[in-house]
C-alpha cells in the first residue's frame, strides 16, 4: 500500500481531476468558473513545448511555472503525488511486485519521446500533447468512455422506466440528477474515439508487464520532471541500499531493476521509508547533489533527438491542399501557425461545444493538426452567443473572448453550391439558412428573382444571397440546410481572419482583406 498521505493525496487530485472534468461541461451556464483545464495549465511540459514553439510567454501557464520550481526544490513528486494517470495505475495494478521488464522498452526509450517533442517544438512543431499523459486521459475519457457512460446511462434507465411501467414518474427526478450534474450535455460519437480509448488501454496493458511501466520507460512529462529533479535538495537518506535486505529494492515502483533511486526515477512515494524493517530511511532537504549519478542520456541520443525533431518539422508542415478549404478553426483563431503551436490537443473545446460543431481532425490539417479542434458545419454549428471553447483552452490557443467580440470573429465564409441549393437547382423557394441566420441584420437575404422553372413556364423565385460582409462563418446555414446529403451551403475557410467591425450605425462590416484560400 502507497503511505498514507500520498495514497490520500492521490485519490484527492484522481477526484479533483474527475469533478472538474465532469464540470467541463455545459450544465445551463454561460460561464465555466472550474475547469479540468486547471491541470494542464500545472504541467510542465506543456510550458517547456509552449515556449518553445510560440516563442512567447503566457500567464496562463504561472502553475506550470510553479510546479518547475516546486520540482527544484522537491523531486519528481507530481508522478507520486498528483498524476491522475499515475494514480490509474497504481489502481489497476492488482500487486506489487517485481516483473519481468519489456526488452523494447529499457534503456533511452524515453529520451526519445522527450527529446524529439522538445527538439519539434524548437522548430514550430508542438506535439507534446499528442503523448502527454493528462492529454491521453482527457481523451480517452472525453472521447470514448464518457460517451458511452451517457449512452449507457440513457439506454438503462430506458430499460427500466419499461420495467416499470406506470410508476416510472417515481424514478424520473434520479435521472434528471443525473443528466444535470453528471451525464453528457449531448450524445456525440467522436472521430479517432477509438483510437484514442486503445492509446490509455495500451498504457493499462503495460502494468501487466511491469509496474509503472508508462512512467518509467515512456512518459516524457515524467522524463522531464526526472530531469528538473535531479537538482532537487530533497534526498533520501542513506542514498543506497543500507543493508542485505533488499526490501527497499522490492517496494520501489520505478528503479528497483536499476540503481536504486536514482534521483531522475524516484517519484517519492516512500514506500521505502514505510515498509523499511529497520526504520533507518528519511527523506531530507539536505545541500549538495548526492545521489544524482551521471546526466542521462548520451551525446548520441541528444544529438539524434535534435535531428529526429527537424525532420518530424519539415514535412509537417505540408497540409493536403484540397483540404485547406474546408480547414475551419474555432472563433478567435486568426492564425493557423500560432494555433497549433499553443494548442495542447486536449479535447476540452471539443467537449463543451454547446451545438456539436468541434471534432478531433485527423489528416486534415496534416500530421501536426492530428486532435486538433475543426469545426464540421455539417454536423454541428457554433453557436452564436456561446464562449465556452476559449473558456476551457489551457493555453489561449483559443482566446477567451466576451460574447459581443466573439460574435464578429470570422471562422470561414458561407458560399451557395448553385447546383445543389433547391432555388437554383430546382426552381422553388427555400428561406431556411436566411431565416436561421444569427447575425442580426442578416447575413444571408433573399431576393426576388424571375426564373426559368423547370418545365419551362417563368415564375418568379426567391433567391439567397450571401453578404460577405457581415458572415462570421458560424456553420448554422450547412448544418440546418433541408438537403440530405451534401449542403446547398457550405462554409469555407479564408485566408484572413479579420474580425467583423461595427459601422456607426451598428451594422456589422467586415474587415479588409477577406479572400478564399
Amino acid at each position: 500500500m502507497k503511505p498514507t498521505s500520498a495514497r490520500i493525496s492521490q485519490l484527492a487530485f484522481l477526484a479533483l481531476f474527475l469533478i472538474l472534468f465532469v464540470q467541463t461541461e455545459y450544465r445551463g451556464h454561460d460561464e465555466i468558473n472550474a475547469a479540468v483545464n486547471a491541470f494542464f495549465r500545472a504541467d510542465p511540459l506543456v510550458l517547456f513545448s509552449y515556449l518553445l514553439a510560440a516563442k512567447t510567454w503566457s500567464w496562463l501557464l504561472l502553475p506550470a511555472l510553479l510546479m518547475v520550481v516546486a520540482t527544484l526544490l522537491l523531486g519528481r513528486f507530481f508522478c507520486g503525488w498528483i498524476c491522475p494517470l499515475g494514480t490509474v495505475l497504481d489502481l489497476v495494478t492488482p500487486k506489487k511486485r517485481t516483473r519481468r521488464p519489456i526488452a523494447v522498452l529499457k534503456g533511452n526509450l524515453k529520451y526519445w519521446l522527450l527529446l524529439p517533442i522538445l527538439a519539434a517544438a524548437l522548430f514550430n512543431l508542438n506535439l507534446a500533447g499528442l503523448l502527454d499523459p493528462m492529454a491521453i486521459l482527457l481523451r480517452g475519457v472525453t472521447f470514448f468512455l464518457y460517451p458511452l457512460l451517457g449512452l449507457g446511462a440513457r439506454e438503462g434507465w430506458v430499460g427500466l422506466y419499461r420495467l416499470l411501467g406506470e410508476r416510472r414518474d417515481a424514478v424520473a427526478p434520479a435521472y434528471e440528477l443525473l443528466h444535470t450534474y453528471l451525464l453528457p450535455f449531448r450524445e456525440t460519437l467522436y472521430p479517432l474515439a477509438a483510437f484514442s480509448a486503445l492509446a490509455l488501454l495500451a498504457i493499462i496493458a503495460l502494468e501487466q508487464f511491469e509496474e509503472r511501466n508508462w512512467c518509467r520507460n515512456l512518459c516524457p512529462l515524467g522524463t522531464l520532471l526526472g530531469w528538473l529533479g535531479r537538482f532537487s535538495l530533497f534526498k533520501r537518506i542513506p542514498v543506497g541500499l543500507c543493508s542485505d535486505c533488499g526490501k527497499c529494492r522490492e517496494l520501489c515502483p520505478t528503479t528497483f531493476d536499476r540503481d536504486l533511486l536514482a534521483k531522475e526515477e524516484c517519484i517519492l512515494c516512500m514506500e521505502c521509508q514505510l515498509h523499511c524493517p529497520h526504520q533507518r530511511i528519511s527523506f531530507r532537504l539536505t545541500p549538495g547533489r548526492t545521489g544524482a549519478g551521471p546526466l542521462l542520456p548520451e551525446r548520441r541520443v541528444l544529438l539524434g533527438s535534435m535531428a529526429t525533431g527537424l525532420l518530424l518539422a519539415i514535412p509537417a508542415r505540408f497540409r493536403p491542399p484540397e483540404k485547406g478549404l474546408r480547414l475551419l478553426r474555432p472563433p478567435g483563431v486568426r492564425n493557423e501557425d500560432e494555433f497549433l503551436n499553443k494548442c495542447v490537443r486536449c479535447g476540452e473545446c471539443m467537449k463543451v461545444c454547446l451545438k456539436n460543431a468541434l471534432y478531433p481532425a485527423a489528416w486534415q490539417a496534416g500530421m501536426e493538426g492530428i486532435y486538433t479542434p475543426l469545426v464540421v458545419p455539417r454536423l454541428g454549428y457554433c453557436e452564436y452567443n456561446c464562449t465556452l471553447c476559449g473558456q476551457v483552452c489551457p493555453t489561449g490557443a483559443i482566446p477567451k473572448l466576451p460574447a459581443s467580440i466573439k460574435q464578429r470573429e470570422v471562422i470561414g465564409k458561407a458560399v451557395f453550391d448553385k447546383n445543389h441549393c433547391l432555388p437554383f437547382a430546382k426552381r422553388i423557394d427555400c428561406m431556411v439558412c436566411e431565416e436561421h441566420c444569427p447575425i442580426p441584420s442578416k447575413a444571408i437575404r433573399t431576393r426576388e428573382v424571375e426564373v426559368l422553372g423547370l418545365d419551362g413556364v417563368r415564375k418568379k423565385v426567391k433567391e439567397p444571397y450571401v453578404v460577405e460582409e457581415i458572415c462570421n462563418g458560424c456553420g448554422i446555414c450547412e448544418n440546418v440546410c433541408p438537403l440530405e446529403t451534401k449542403a446547398g451551403i457550405e462554409v469555407f475557410a479564408v485566408t484572413n481572419r479579420t474580425p467583423i467591425a461595427e459601422s456607426p450605425g451598428g451594422e456589422a462590416e467586415a474587415g479588409s482583406g477577406l479572400g478564399y484560400q
